[in-house]
Formats: C-alpha cells, structure tokens, sequence
C-alpha cells in the first residue's frame, strides 16, 4: 500500500505523458495488485449486499486517464486509483458505493450522484413522504461518527414546491444524497482493512435500500 501511495505522490509530482510512459510498467503492475485488492473488499461487501456476489473488480475500476475535454485543468493523469462498486460494475445511476484512494484523499462513499431532475424529484418525495424512517436510517450514532453530514451539492434555498420553513429543509436542499468516510493511511496498516471497510459501507445499506426502493417505486 505504501508503495501505491508512493507512486501516486510521483505522479502528482510529475503529471506528464513522458514520465507515465517511462513508469508504465510500475503502473500496471500496482494497478493489478490493487485490483485483486478490490476484488477482496468486493467480496467482503457481498457477504451484507449478496446482489454484490458475482461483480468482478475489473467492471468496477476507473481508468487512470483524465478527460481533459471541458476542463481547465489539462493535466493527464488522475493522482488516485478509484472504483464504483454496484451488481453492475462502474455503469451505474441508482445508489451505490465508491472507493477513492489517493494523494489528496482517501474515502469511502455511498448513496446517489448527480440524479437527474426526474429521479431527484422522485426521492425527495419518498424522503419527506418517509422522513422519520429516512432519518432513523442515516442518523444513527455509528453512521454520525463515521459519515458526518451530506457530500455533494446543496441549494441556497428550497427547490420548487417547498417552503423555505419546511421543517426538513436541511434533506429538500440536497441534490445528491451521498455520505462519505475519510480514511487516514493508517487505516491500511493491518491487514484485513477490506472487512473493515466492508463493516463501515455496511453501515449506509440501509440508505441505499431506501433510495434504490423509491427510485425504483
């Protein structure tokens, strides 16, 4: 692991097509070994999410390249390895999970990214339909220490059809329902830390249950 941290901090250091070329071989090589890392917690995770059971790491990774085409920054390379962990690999726009390993951060994910307009309507109904069950699911003590507050967007005021008084203003403002775990190095230290992140991914199930049934609904 240290050695994944190494090269990533090379790369941030020297984000250019000549030096990935020149290092091409340490790449793939930690890219393998961190996929078969992948595959363990995957295998971990099926053991409370059986829907998990037969995806293979190799669908759920993303490439190291960047898509350059709309940004400002024109640098090559991510300076993380990452993975998008659902029953069908990457490809996938319901609640889910993701992992992201790399020099700035490291981070366990879970909930719903970028819903389009229809499905963002659709869950905040079924969430202030269901908000005492909602809550119940996403604010317990385990999940307050490990996932503090909402990753993602929010809106400056209510969205269309809400008062700005609703009492669940807090839930209405989001437009993405994600949580998110940060991880420190030490957390690689020992070995089985795939079981571990599996018990804290575990954690937020239940809040994938509840948005995949409404999105599903």
């Amino acid at each position: 692991m240290e050695e994944l941290y190494r090269f990533l901090e090379k790369l941030a250091a020297n984000n250019d097509r000549s030096w990935f070329a020149a290092h091409k071989e340490e790449y793939d090589r930690l890219r393998a070994w961190w996929t078969g890392e992948l595959q363990t917690l995957i295998d971990a995770m099926a053991r409370f999410d059986p829907s998990l059971a037969h995806v293979q790491a190799k669908d759920c990774l993303y490439r190291i390249y960047r898509d350059t085409r709309f940004s400002n920054d024109k640098t090559p390379y991510k300076t993380y390895f990452s993975a998008l962990i659902s029953p069908t690999g990457r490809h996938c726009e319901r609640a889910c999970y993701y992992f992201h390993q790399g020099v700035d951060e490291t981070a366990l994910y879970a909930g719903v990214w970028c819903p389009d307009a229809r499905m963002l309507k659709k869950l905040r109904k079924a969430i202030i339909d269901n908000v005492d069950e909602f809550r119940s699911l996403v604010e317990t003590p385990e999940i307050e220490r490990h996932f503090p507050g909402w990753w993602g967007r929010q809106l400056k005021t209510a969205p269309k059809g809400y008062d700005r008084d609703h009492p669940d203003i807090d839930l209405l403002r989001l437009t993405e329902y994600g949580k998110c775990c940060e991880l420190q190095r030490s957390f690689f230290d020992k070995p089985g830390w795939q079981q571990r992140a599996a018990d804290l991914y575990a954690l937020l199930k239940p809040m994938n249950d509840f948005l995949n049934y409404s999105i599903d609904e």
